[in-house]
């Protein structure tokens, strides 16, 4: 712990903004400058390091009438952990999904990321891209003095937290007057790293500062990190519930599910669609900044204007190989277990081909805001805030292609491929190749085909808040103070898709083994790949593969797979080949009032609050959609069948339109029982808004339909919001100087739950060639020479009867039966109920320096997944117990402190990219990691450290219905860093 005296302290501006902002409120905790200016001569003493940070936090937990707790610097620019996901895991209720090895969006009492409101100084922030959803990974903590988590309703808030409303609080210079550095510079490095920099920089600096009588503040922060890591991943795209099953002979299949009085199975069977294996190379860049300048011309007005900025760029290069799988005839054997599910597969038929990738996303957000603050006088004051937001994704950052880039080379010269789930924790997947063995030869490796993907986003927030302070001066009844206000909110999101097709052939047809040399490839064993589960490493099957440049494998196909050869179809990397795919925006305005009010007075011998509100909001939607007219569907390749369109001009844009309102009351009683005690009850409504790719109105179809994938979407611009009756009930005991233990339960009605309904259904002039006569006739060719009806068969037969065009592909007829495909469009429907427990405990060993801090969480209702029904269903996302546990030791200069987070398995999310038309689940696995960080204060200005990160190398595991549908699994590996920080 070490001692500064300055004029005022973090604490007491806490405390200043949460009498301020009003019971259950602490987001608009600013109003009051004046005061804090007013009392800026009191000379205190803060409390720096990880035990002020957690007596300040909890101090902002006390004195709120609602459900909060709060997260605290440590000390100007030093946040208790790198990355503010990561930061808020700490929070009682609140875990975190990751992206590329690190906390990106919260889930908070089991309502996942889109359920959650982020706002920056009160202000409502866009979702990153296409979403909702705040990528919070790519905000540095170093310049944020504290996070606000509001689990109950608050009428002066902006609306959209459900779960919970999560505050980022800023510096402000006048809550700090003087001159304050602080900067940092570290050195990380992360043990998955392979192609990268072994060792990445990062580094931060603040400066504030305030001049004319602090009268005049100004305030800078900036920051930058580099990181460079290797993620190892297995990977299943879907599987397909009661794909057709071919007539076996026994000891060709195992089957354990019972037979009924006729013989046949009982229950529903399950095929993996695909499985295949990567290797991603990563470089990522954060960099953040923010300005501040604040001026109170007189004590009771103060104006402040900022701007905030960050860009995240991150470079992909993957590698990747695997097998693609097709059902019926294609099936020689299998062996399901009791649930159904295959755990060996032989099938013929399709390919196994390896996979280079390329990529670059860049992510960028700013924020420019305007906020006028005036004490008109004792009793009244008025609040403005205006800003700008914007938040821009783009995946075509990478300066050579413009786009996102695959190219897939590979062989159809395959007996059959073995998928195998009967040992370890990864499926093995090889191919019996028809030169005899389970090697491809590089001299048979062809061109499959490639595709490049160019599909920006941008989502944008224009806010307008009037807020009115009336404190009750004149009237003697328990009344203390009314806050009203108003808001417009305008909110924009929108993205377009282009692309460029599937250039190559594509599927091996014609064959152009001649273009890549043999000595283009480079033979890899598995070695350490994926070597943290059961059966990877050096026992994967298969435990080699073959990796090549993106840019030669390019190169070749541009040079050789030209118009002269190919004509329409020639090799291209212009996403825009045909023009933009799909397009679709989403407009919402949305006209708030409420009212809060704050009564005090006591009962027998308790002092009681109460917070009463009401929120009144109106939202206008629009949605346009570009409209593609398709042609047919051609099948080109034994694999790959591939979308035509009208050409000419023949897009439209489909505008609709939807609305609602919606009240949202709330109510907060709080009760300080003792000294020490303190007792809460708050009831309210809250809401969240339907995705916004959900009500993008319109229709389209997937450009790559094969059997079995044949899917679209269609949005429903009228969605309701979902609305959600909350009640909380919590006892607080608060025992010490930063030392409290708390007991919470939660309960959630939530209305107009949204469920995506797959419907199948037709298209008018969309033919089938799949079982129509044609395809008919091909299948009774082969069987009555005595051979095996798999997809490469039948579509070479066809080609044999001359069904082919002038390309070698097939065209659908009239007389082939209507496509049959699977369209989703979300629709409301019925009430679901969630609740829980929460209890933590915080506890300061005396002076002695230690300290720790336990939370666990525990969720219930009747919002889980039916893993044994076929029927589409509308679950919660994210629902899951979660647990914290950090234990430190802060004295004389030396900080030490141990975290673990952990989170139960919990459902990610409903369909898969390639699963069946029953919307199969995604489950996240059992999540547990370790953290550790050491500091030691070299003097008063200088402090070293050291940070690792995710030291027990845990990985990530998904699974469908059962946890034998294996989906995904990932290895990243722990990082480390050491640095030092200066500040005065």
């Amino acid at each position: 712990m070490r001692s500064t005296k300055f004029t005022k302290t973090p604490l007491a501006a806490s405390v200043a903004m949460i009498l301020t902002a009003g019971v259950g409120s602490i987001s608009n905790a600013y109003a009051f400058e004046d005061e804090q200016q007013a009392e800026k001569k009191m000379e205190v003493i803060e409390i720096k390091g990880i035990r002020g940070s957690m007596i300040r936090a909890m101090d902002m937990k006390r004195q709120a009438t609602g459900v909060v707790d709060a997260i605290s610097a440590e000390e100007m620019g030093k946040f208790p952990d790198t990355n503010l996901a990561e930061s808020l895991q700490r929070i009682t209720g609140v875990s975190v999904s990751r992206s590329n090895g690190e906390g990106s969006e919260i889930t908070v009492r089991g309502f996942g990321p889109e359920f959650n409101l982020i706002t920056l100084n009160g202000r409502q922030m866009p979702g990153t891209g296409y979403t909702r959803s705040y990528a919070l990974e790519n905000i540095a903590a170093d310049g944020v003095s504290a996070l606000e988590v509001a689990k109950s309703a608050q009428a002066d808030v902006p609306s959209g937290g459900l779960g919970a409303t999560v505050n980022i609080v800023t510096t402000r210079p006048l809550q700090r007057p003087g001159e304050q550095f602080s900067s940092s510079i570290k050195a990380i490095h992360d043990s998955s790293n392979e192609q990268g920099d072994d060792v990445t920089p990062e580094f931060s600096a603040m400066y504030s500062n305030t001049y004319a009588d602090d009268s005049l503040g100004f305030a800078v922060s900036f920051s930058h990190q580099e990181r460079d890591f290797q993620q190892q991943a297995a990977n299943i795209q879907g599987w397909q519930a009661n794909v057709d099953l071919p007539t076996l002979e026994e000891g060709e299949f195992i089957d354990p599910r019972a037979v009924d009085g006729e013989g046949n199975r009982v229950g529903n069977h399950f095929f993996p669609k695909d499985m295949n294996y990567s290797i991603a190379d990563v470089e990522r860049e954060r960099t953040n900044g923010q300005v501040t300048l604040q001026y109170a011309p007189v004590d009771n007005f103060v104006a402040t204007l900022d701007y905030t900025a960050s860009r995240a760029i991150t470079g992909v290069n993957t590698v990747g190989w695997g097998i693609w799988n097709e059902f019926g005839s294609n099936i020689n054997s299998y062996e399901l277990d009791e649930n159904g599910t295959a755990l060996y597969a032989d099938i013929s038929g399709n390919d196994g081909s390896f996979t280079a990738s390329r990529g670059t996303t860049e992510v960028k957000a700013r924020s420019i805001g305007l906020n006028l603050d005036w004490q008109i006088n004792d009793e009244w004051e008025v609040e403005f805030d205006y800003h700008d937001s914007k938040n821009e994704t783009d995946n075509g950052a990478d300066d050579g292609l413009g786009s996102d880039g695959q190219i897939i080379l590979g062989s159809d010269q395959l007996r059959s491929k073995i998928y195998d789930y009967r040992t370890g924790e990864i499926p093995h997947a090889y191919v019996n190749w028809k030169n005899g063995t389970t090697v491809l030869d590089p001299s048979e490796i062809d061109s499959n085909f490639s595709q490049f993907i160019y599909s920006p986003g941008e989502s944008n927030v224009e806010q307008a808040q009037l807020h009115a302070d009336w404190l009750n001066d004149s009237f003697e009844i328990p009344l203390v103070k009314v806050k009203f206000g108003a808001a417009h909110t305008k909110q924009t999101m929108g993205g377009f898709t282009a692309w460029s097709g599937l250039r190559g052939g594509p599927g091996f047809n014609p064959s152009f083994t001649e273009i890549f040399p043999d000595g283009m490839f480079t033979y890899n064993e598995t070695g350490d790949l994926l070597d943290q589960f059961d059966g990877g490493g050096s026992d994967l099957q298969p435990n080699y593969y073959y990796t090549y440049s993106f840019e030669e494998a390019l190169a070749r196909q541009l040079a050789f797979l030209n118009e002269d050869l190919l004509g329409d179809n020639y090799y291209s990397i212009d996403p825009f080949f045909d023009g933009i795919d799909s397009e679709s925006y989403v407009e919402e305005k949305t006209q708030s009032f409420y009212v809060n009010t704050l009564w005090e007075f006591d009962v027998a011998d308790y002092f009681v609050q109460v917070n009463a509100g009401l929120r009144y909001e109106e939202t206008d939607v629009t949605s346009t959609v570009r409209q593609r007219v398709e042609k047919q569907v051609n099948w080109v390749s034994a694999s790959e069948w591939i979308m035509q369109y009208e050409a000419g001009g023949t897009d439209n844009f489909y505008t609709e339109e939807g609305n609602y309102d919606i009240w949202l009351p709330n109510v907060d009683v709080k009760v300080e029982l003792t000294e020490d005690l303190v007792a809460r009850a708050s009831w309210g409504k809250t809401m969240a808004r339907a995705p916004l790719g959900n009500l993008a109105g319109g229709r389209s179809l997937t450009g790559s339909p094969k059997p079995g994938s044949r899917t679209g979407g269609q949005g429903n611009t009228n969605l309701l919001p979902f609305e959600s009756t909350n009640l909380d009930l919590s006892l607080e005991y608060y025992y010490g100087e930063g030392s409290y233990a708390s007991v919470g339960y939660f309960k959630k009605d939530v209305d107009n739950f949204i469920q995506t309904q797959i419907t199948e259904t037709t298209i008018e002039g969309l033919y089938d060639i799949l079982n129509g006569p044609r395809y008919q006739e091909a299948v009774a060719a082969l069987e009555a020479r005595g051979e095996q009806a798999t997809s490469d068969a039948i579509f070479n037969e066809l080609l044999a009867l001359g069904y082919g065009n002038a390309d070698g592909a097939i065209e659908p007829t009239s007389s082939d039966p209507l496509m049959v495909w699977n369209i989703s469009q979300p629709q409301n429907t019925d009430s679901k109920s969630v609740d829980g427990f929460e209890i933590a405990l915080q506890h300061l060993f005396g002076e002695t320096g230690f300290g720790l801090g336990v939370n666990a969480t525990f969720v219930d209702g009747d919002v889980e997944f039916d893993v044994d029904s076929l029927t589409q269903q509308a679950p919660l996302t994210g629902l899951s117990d979660s647990a914290n546990f950090q234990a430190f030791y802060d004295k004389d200069g030396l900080s030490v402190k141990v975290t673990y987070a952990w989170r139960d398995s919990y459902l990610i999310g409903v369909g898969q990219s390639q699963g069946s038309s029953d919307a199969p689940p995604q489950f996240g696995d059992t999540y547990g990691q370790w953290d550790l960080s050491v500091n030691y204060d070299i003097n008063e200005q200088v402090t070293v450290f050291f940070e690792g990160i995710n030291l027990n190398n845990e990985t990530e595991r998904g699974y469908g219905r059962y946890e034998e549908q294996f989906l995904f699994a990932r290895q990243y590996g722990p990082r480390y860093s050491i640095g030092a920080r200066y500040s005065f």
